[in-house]
């Protein structure tokens, strides 16, 4: 079945065009769209596919999809504009925004280490139950009790949901803003983008229903497996679920003990999760990143990038590198303060690229060398090998940089 491809692409843009093609070759049933940003213009923007599986309802120009992780990245936006405004230091101890935080051996944590995964808090001690995901002073509350799985700052470990709710109530305490109330103000209000942190309920009818892959299905139950015959405590999987709360593929089909719906969950979905719950267009998304550091796409005439090129150094300076806390197998990704950067885990157009991926095959970045702010979201979670983000990546550095890196 060949799968209509609506949209726009710029003239020499076509190779980009055709890789996005190829990812509904291998899934026919999936939806998505991509944005590129190049030199401060749209050049791509497509969309295809289903957006429900359910009923056929298609994918359309208007269309929002939950984005996973690529939310930390917003919420590492933030925390760089924040800092470049001189109302949080990555380097200050956190308790100096967030007293209660120094609790159990907490209290030599610095907000660099909230973000750079490596605060010892990638999974709650006690579980959190799906009834509390949208309780947000539980939850913070919890964190701030809770005796580290590490001395802070002398390791990391990927915090996969808890590294929202760490970095956004210092957020909170340093603007009196809620995290997704933040984000509208400085970063996405000043860009003109459609993307939340909480969505109003009036936009629920828009979101894309995510489904799980073959292969995504596959590398949950091995972990599961694996987790179980290691013993002891799975505290990888306890960070993805947070022991209760979602399933561990992060969505499901129906209301079941294991976290049922996750965050196809309209209830989940308006909620503020920074961690993982941000909801947004690939345009959106492709628009902000190259926000970032380039004024062209600023929606506010005469204003600057959202950050400055000094801002930018600061926050995308390594902070976590190589093997993490929890043996996983390489290549391993590395950090900055909160950023994803450039390394064998996840290549960008050129070296200078900082972004964040998502679960399930969602990737969005900014590349200030190459002038690119890129965003590609499907509601087919894949995993392991899916290379669907990666070839249209590929494909656009032979464009822009004429080489393969």
């Amino acid at each position: 079945m060949t799968v209509a491809v609506e949209g726009a692409v710029s003239e020499g843009f076509e190779p980009v065009a055709e890789a996005f093609r190829e990812a509904f070759d291998e899934e026919p049933d999936m939806g998505g769209a991509l944005a590129i940003v190049h030199e401060g213009r749209m050049v791509v923007d497509l969309w295809g596919g289903v957006a429900d599986a359910r009923t056929g309802r298609p994918w359309e120009r208007d269309t929002l999809s939950v984005i996973f992780s690529c939310t930390k990245g917003m919420m590492s936006i933030l925390a760089a504009r924040l800092a470049q405004e001189g109302l949080l230091d990555y380097d200050a101890l956190v308790t100096t925004y967030w007293p209660e935080f120094g609790e159990a051996g907490k209290g030599g944590t610095r907000v660099g280490d909230l973000l750079s995964h490596r605060a010892g808090l990638p999974a709650p001690r006690e579980p959190i139950p799906r009834e509390s995901l949208a309780d947000w002073d539980r939850i913070v509350g919890q964190l701030a009790r809770q005796a580290p799985l590490w001395p802070p700052g002398s390791a990391h470990a990927y915090h996969p949901i808890t590294h929202g709710w760490l970095i956004g109530e210092v957020v909170r305490r340093v603007t009196g803003r809620s995290a997704g109330d933040a984000f509208r103000r400085y970063v996405a209000d000043p860009v003109g983008a459609e993307c939340w942190i909480g969505l109003p309920a009036e936009h629920l009818p828009r979101v894309a229903r995510m489904t799980v892959g073959s292969s995504l299905a596959a590398l949950t139950s091995r972990q599961v497996e694996e987790a179980r015959a290691a013993g002891g405590i799975d505290w990888p999987g306890i960070a993805m679920t947070l022991g209760g709360a979602l399933p561990r593929e992060l969505v499901g089909s129906s209301a079941a003990a294991d976290g049922g719906e996750g965050f196809n969950d309209p209830a989940v979905q308006v909620a503020e999760i920074p961690g993982a719950g941000g909801i947004a267009s690939a345009r959106a998304l492709a628009t902000i990143w190259s926000s970032t550091f380039s004024p062209a796409s600023v929606a506010t005439p005469g204003e600057g990038p959202l950050l400055s090129e000094e801002t930018i150094r600061q926050a995308t300076a390594v902070r976590s590198a190589g093997e993490p806390f929890f043996p996983a197998p390489p290549p391993w990704p590395r950090w900055g303060a909160g950023f994803q950067l450039d390394s064998d885990a996840r290549r960008y157009v050129t070296a200078t690229g900082f972004g964040h991926d998502g679960a399930g095959g969602q990737v969005a970045f900014a590349d200030p060398a190459a002038d690119i702010g890129f965003a590609f979201l499907t509601n087919r979670m894949e995993a392991g090998d899916d290379v669907r983000a990666t070839r249209i990546v590929d494909a656009l550095r032979r464009i822009v940089t004429g080489t393969t890196r």
